[in-house]
Formats: structure tokens, C-alpha cells, sequence
């Protein structure tokens, strides 16, 4: 065997490629023990004579760095493996089919256990008010998938459609004595007002530029409702907003409540029951919307924005139109989210719609998946429970949190239902052409 033959044969040097990811993940332990040195690590309390007391937690603190230690090789590890490559392209076929079959399944399965909550957990209030809340975040996200998901256009102050819908029926209820179901259409319109508003400046802006003018936009509406107190109470907020009722039946134990015409003892968790399943018709039909959108030619014209402007408007398709129809249906999503927010709490102030909360919807929208349906819903599910579930745990909670989504963010980049699929082909892909017409001398 000559040299060449032997030098081609030499497989190429592993402990260099070890020596790579554990230079890595030192370099992460590193970080993470610099990161949570103070905030963890060392532990201070003022004393009862003025002195400044610490203790330390070595033990909670070499946990963290030897997690993010592990976490890192096997993140490299499996980039060595994969090549960068999409999981779902080296997946075969019986299995890649079987998981869309499951896909497809879980819609339906979600949507019949969504409706049997109320049935099942009937006397669990802590579990109905954590299935309102979930699909609160769930029609917000639905509301801001058509704006960053449909149209790409980046928003980070979505919570002031929010707060203009929840302010506006606060507002309506306690200064005219209109009732829900008037104040729920006119809080939605006049949110999608603002949100043209908002569309006009930006209409020439796109990627951070429109980040930067949406969150200032968030805040202008923040402080507002902060400093104009004749109007808006400042930030003692609005208080006495009226409840909901059953087609003008109020959910009280007087011989005019829903229990007494129905023929029922009076509970308190009929109002519950009640506002489970409004939030829940709210989110479907802010679904059906969105998906009936879509298949129209404003839906498509959204998706050819999102792919790319300039190819967009050498179409001939209005951009001008495209962003302002966006921004005005999405904001309508979030103002009938702000006005059943209202209504149910019975209260608002400024600080319920801080940045925080604009952050958060994204997040849903982000880790779902830009222009998944499902994919939005599953993630405001998993983010909402699993705040819950580390709710005992207030000092590790963000951190999971930050944890969990860098996690996705690398195994799953485009979310956890990645949908970027067009609803119009040009012709059917699968078409063949017969050999007649393209042999030699035919073109």
C-alpha cells in the first residue's frame, strides 16, 4: 500500500474534536458561574443592627454550573452528529409520517378536551382560572401570529392593543351602563384603530427599526394611561368594571340569577364555567378568522410580505394596504382579549400591561412557531403550566425558563409546529412532461 493510499485511510484526529467541545463547555461553566456567583451563590440579608448579612449555597450553585457544564457537551455532541442538519431530514420516512399523522390528530384531541375542562375539574377553581388564563395568552398569541407570524412584521408592543381594548370597556361599562356583548365589538374596533395608527409611521420601517418603533409605541400607551388620571385613573386604575352576563341573567344568588331562573342552587363557579367557555369561543373564532384570512388573497398577500417586500411590491401587491390590514386585524384580536380581560378581573391598572407582557406573547408566538395555529396554542400551554408548575420555586423559575428556551431554540429553531408552508401553488408540483416534448431537437 503506498503513502497516499495510507494517509487517506487515517481517520481523522478525535481528541481534537473532544478537546473542542470540552474547551466549550468550560468556557460555559465559566460564564454560568460568573452569571450566578452573586445571584445565587451568595445569599444577603440586612440585620436586624443595620449589618449586612450572607451566607452562601455552594452546593445550588455547583448544580447550575454542572448542568450548563453537561448541557453544553451534549449540545455539541449532537451538532457534531447531526451537521447542522434539520432533525425532521434525517428522519425516516415511516417514522416522519407517523409523527404527522399524530399531528393532525392533535387538534381535534385538544380542542374536546379543551371543551370538557369545565366537566371535568368542575370543583377545581384553581384549575378553571388556570384554563382562562391559558387561553387568554392563547388568543393574544393568535392575534400577534397574524402580525409577526403571517405579515413578519415584528411587534413588541402588541400589549397596548391589549390595554386599549381592556381600558375602553372599563370605560364604556362604568361611565355609560353598556352592557358586555355592546362593549366587546366597539373595545375590538377601537383597537384596530389604534393599530392602523400605529401602521402609518411604520410603513416604511422593517426588522429592528420596527421593533424599536412598536416598543415605543407599547410605552407612549403605558404612560398615558399612567399620567392621564381624569380619564384613566392612573395608577390606581379602574375599579367596579361590570360582570358579564347570561344574555342579561347575572351570575347572584337573587331570585333574577342564573341559578334562581334556571333551577339551579346558586354556585360560584357557574360564573367561572361561564367565562371558561367565552374566552374559549373568543379564541376559536379568532381562529377561524385567521385561518379563513389566510386562504383569501389578504392572507396570501400577508405571506408574500413576509417572504420578502421588494418581490412583494414588484407584484403590484399595496404594502401600504398589506401592513395596515395586518396591524388592524391583529390589534382587534388583542383588544377583545383586553376587553374579556377587564370584565373578568373587575379591575385594571397600568401595571397589567407593562413589557413584560408584549415579551411574553411573543415568546408564545416565537417558540410555537411563526404562522402555526397549533403550534401557538401547544406553546402557551407548556409556558403558562409550566410557570405554574415552578411557582414554588420564584428564584429558579426565569432561569428554567431562559433555560428552556435556548433549548428549543436549538433543537427546534423554527418552534415547536414550524409552519412556513404557502397556501397557493403555482400548479401541481407532481405534474411530469412527457419525454416527446423535451428530446433532443425540442427544445
Amino acid at each position: 500500500m503506498d503513502g497516499g493510499s495510507a494517509s487517506a485511510a487515517v481517520p481523522p484526529p478525535v481528541p481534537s474534536k473532544l478537546a473542542f467541545i470540552l474547551k466549550k463547555a468550560l468556557l460555559s461553566a465559566f460564564v454560568a458561574f460568573a452569571l450566578f456567583l452573586l445571584m445565587i451563590g451568595i445569599r444577603t440579608e440586612a440585620g436586624p443592627d443595620g449589618q449586612l448579612i450572607y451566607w452562601t449555597r455552594v452546593g445550588e450553585l455547583a448544580a447550575i454550573v454542572g448542568a450548563v457544564f453537561l448541557g453544553s457537551i451534549l449540545v455539541e455532541l449532537w451538532r457534531a452528529r447531526s451537521g447542522r442538519i434539520d432533525f425532521s431530514a434525517r428522519m425516516p420516512a415511516p417514522l416522519l409520517s407517523t409523527l404527522l399523522s399524530l399531528r393532525r390528530a392533535a387538534t381535534p384531541a385538544l380542542l374536546g378536551f379543551a371543551f370538557l375542562v369545565p366537566v371535568i375539574f368542575y370543583d377545581q377553581r384553581y384549575l378553571l382560572d388556570l384554563g382562562i388564563l391559558v387561553l387568554t395568552y392563547v388568543m393574544l398569541g393568535w392575534g400577534l401570529n397574524i402580525v409577526v407570524g403571517l405579515a413578519g412584521l415584528l411587534d413588541l408592543g402588541y400589549v397596548a392593543f391589549y390595554a386599549v381594548g381592556a381600558y375602553s370597556y372599563a370605560l364604556l361599562a362604568t361611565t355609560f351602563g353598556l352592557s358586555f356583548w355592546i362593549c366587546l365589538p366597539v373595545a375590538g374596533i377601537l383597537a384596530a384603530f389604534w393599530g392602523v395608527l400605529l401602521g402609518f409611521p411604520v410603513l416604511r420601517l422593517r426588522g429592528d427599526y420596527l421593533a424599536i418603533v412598536t416598543l415605543a409605541f407599547g410605552e407612549i400607551i403605558r404612560l398615558v394611561l399612567i399620567n392621564w388620571q381624569s380619564l384613566t385613573g392612573g395608577p390606581n386604575g379602574i375599579t367596579g368594571i361590570p360582570r358579564p352576563t347570561f344574555f342579561g341573567l347575572p351570575f347572584t344568588a337573587q331570585d333574577d340569577g342564573f341559578a334562581a331562573r334556571f333551577g339551579l342552587e346558586f354556585s360560584a363557579i357557574h360564573r367561572i364555567v361561564f367565562l371558561y367557555y367565552l374566552i374559549l369561543l373568543l379564541a376559536l373564532l379568532t381562529n377561524w378568522v385567521t385561518i379563513r384570512l389566510r386562504r383569501l388573497p389578504i392572507g396570501r398577500a400577508w405571506e408574500a410580505l413576509r417572504e420578502d417586500e421588494v418581490a412583494c411590491r414588484s407584484l403590484g401587491i399595496n404594502t401600504t394596504t398589506t401592513k395596515l390590514t395586518a396591524f388592524a386585524t391583529g390589534a382587534m384580536f388583542g383588544g377583545f382579549a383586553g376587553a374579556f380581560f377587564a370584565t373578568r378581573q373587575g379591575f385594571i391598572s397600568p401595571e397589567s400591561f407593562s413589557f413584560v407582557e408584549s415579551a411574553f406573547v411573543l415568546a408564545i408566538v416565537v417558540l410555537g412557531g411563526l404562522g402555526s395555529q397549533l403550534g401557538v396554542a401547544l406553546s402557551a400551554l407548556v409556558m403558562i403550566g409550566g410557570f405554574e408548575l415552578f411557582r414554588g420555586f420564584d428564584q429558579y423559575r426565569m432561569l428554567v425558563f431562559g433555560l428552556a428556551m435556548v433549548l428549543l431554540m436549538v433543537w427546534r429553531p423554527r418552534g415547536l409546529v414550524g409552519h412556513r408552508a404557502p397556501t397557493l401553488f403555482l400548479g401541481d408540483q407532481r405534474t411530469t412532461i412527457s419525454a416527446s416534448l423535451v428530446k433532443e431537437g425540442h427544445g
